[in-house]
């Protein structure tokens, strides 16, 4: 079966991402959540950090009055169509765990009223708006945390920004940083910031088992990977290498468009064609994805679902896809919103109960178990129970709160995370299948999990080897777990 992207369906995903500037104009710096109040008997302390102040409000007499919170999302750029589900969980873990009213059920960035733990108030002093670039994520951190005066920061989304978030954490060891829900390995695996902690994994683990059924299931020997020239890419790339070249394959091939490119042509023919290569891994992302295919398809042929494969992006680009991408594996995005649990269905009542609708995709509960979402609000739901932990008190220099976030055991949608050594999401992988719907379009379902899979990726990685262009090699090597993924069928892990 020929593969064609129907135009009217590119068309609709590329109308999405041209939303992205509208949300942008209503996260700007002068957003109505910058202004933070507190009682007159309020004291400000203040540590020097880096030769920047960081601040916590405290009571006179000692303990902590109010807690300031910052998010750092993604406004613009390649993934800024994706703000919306970032502040809806954020929002809806206040809601949920620290009786906080949403302003907003439709528009997430307005924030909520009334959260707190112990009797103390979370309070929202700014909304940072990211383009997936280092440059505006530190400037924007800058503004949250230290214009602002926030003593936390969830976010970012993206690699590059959590990767220089993390290094200004270093210099701010008095404030506290929490992943919402980037991917590059090097963001906790090589800076190791002590107070950056990510409950989400990162997108090597999030790509585990796709090496093992290309190379196993699909009978792959070669494959060429073609990846966004970034760190999130390099890392979600590396996965899907690691594991095919543990099993036994040769990737003879890495291709690199820079992230936002919008024609591929050149870089297609870069590509092997179908008959010097077996399969073709796909880490193009956001706005690129479709461009990229039918790049591929103008130039060389038909996209079929036994010569190609994706990571977590295609989970996105599922409903503009042809049918005839039916059976095409793509890889996780530690999300499997298909999956018959009950703290499935117990999650998206959640988001449910608390948002209505969030542009530009829509019904909220269609969205609650987009990673996005699930990482932001997995992200405060442990800043949350931190706090409790530590009644609410942050007066000492977030010491006991750092601690104790890095001891969570953190239950979610998708199971327990736990952190490693260097507060990184120890967790559960899922590979993914395309399924057609009874509408006719594509849908997702979950075909295998992988239990437990560390940062380290089974000791392939390690500080001072991060993915990039040539790290990973190829190289055939012992994971435990290649072979050993437990079946999904119908929505039942069989394990």
């Amino acid at each position: 079966m020929r593969f064609t992207i129907s135009r009217a369906k590119a068309a609709r995903l590329m109308a999405v991402f041209a939303v992205v500037a509208l949300v942008a104009a209503s996260c700007s710096s002068d957003d109505g959540g910058d202004t933070a109040t507190t009682g007159g008997d309020a004291a400000t302390t203040t540590a020097a950090a880096g030769g920047d102040a960081a601040t916590t409000t405290a009571a006179a007499g000692g303990g902590t009055e109010v807690i300031k919170l910052a998010v750092l999302s993604e406004c613009s750029g390649a993934f800024g169509a994706f703000h919306q589900q970032d502040m809806a969980g954020v929002g809806a873990a206040m809601a949920e765990y620290a009786g906080a009213t949403i302003t907003d059920p439709n528009d997430a960035t307005a924030g909520w009223t009334g959260a707190s733990v112990n009797g103390v108030p979370i309070e929202l002093v700014g909304i940072g708006c990211g383009d997936d670039t280092a440059d505006t994520a530190i400037e924007e951190t800058r503004r949250l945390m230290e214009q602002l005066g926030a003593d936390i920061m969830i976010g970012p989304l993206s690699g590059d920004e959590s990767i220089a978030v993390a290094n200004y954490a270093k210099d701010h060891p008095t404030q506290t940083f929490i992943n919402g829900s980037a991917g590059a390995m090097d963001t906790t695996l090589e800076v190791q910031a002590p107070n950056f902690f990510r409950y989400n994994s990162d997108g090597a683990q999030w790509n585990a088992g796709t090496g093992d059924v290309a190379f196993n299931d699909l009978g792959w020997k070669t494959a060429a990977v073609i990846m966004d020239d970034y760190s999130f890419a390099w890392t979600s790339g590396a996965g899907f290498i690691a594991e095919f070249c543990a099993a036994g394959g040769e990737v003879t091939s890495r291709v690199f468009p820079p992230l936002n490119t919008t024609d591929y042509s050149s870089f297609v023919s870069q590509l092997p064609g179908p008959d010097e290569v077996d399969g073709y891994f796909w880490v193009v992302g956001g706005s690129g994805t479709l461009p990229a295919l039918k790049a591929f398809e103008d130039a060389v042929g038909p996209v079929t679902p036994d010569q190609h494969m994706g990571n977590l992006f295609w989970e996105f680009a599922a409903g503009s896809m042809d049918p005839s991408m039916e059976g095409a594996y793509i890889g996780g995005f530690g999300t499997a919103g298909d999956l018959k649990l009950d703290s499935v269905a117990a999650h998206t009542a959640i988001i449910a109960s608390h948002y209505d609708n969030l542009e530009p995709f829509g019904d909220a509960a269609a969205q609650a178990n987009s990673g996005f979402l699930v990482n932001y609000f997995a992200a405060s739901q442990a800043l949350i129970e931190g706090l409790e932990k530590v009644g609410a008190d942050i007066s000492d220099g977030q010491v006991a709160l750092q601690g104790a976030l890095g001891g969570l055991q953190l239950a979610g949608p998708y199971g327990t995370t736990t952190l490693d050594g260097n507060r990184q999401a120890v967790q559960d992988q899922y590979v993914r299948q395309f399924v057609l719907l009874d509408d006719g379009t594509l849908g997702l379902s979950t075909v295998a999990v992988i239990p437990a899979v560390d940062q380290t990726f089974g000791g392939t990685f390690e500080q001072g080897n991060m993915p990039s262009r040539d790290v990973p090699g190829c190289e055939p090597s012992d994971l435990s777990w290649l072979g050993n993924a437990t079946p999904v069928v119908d929505g039942v892990p069989q394990g």
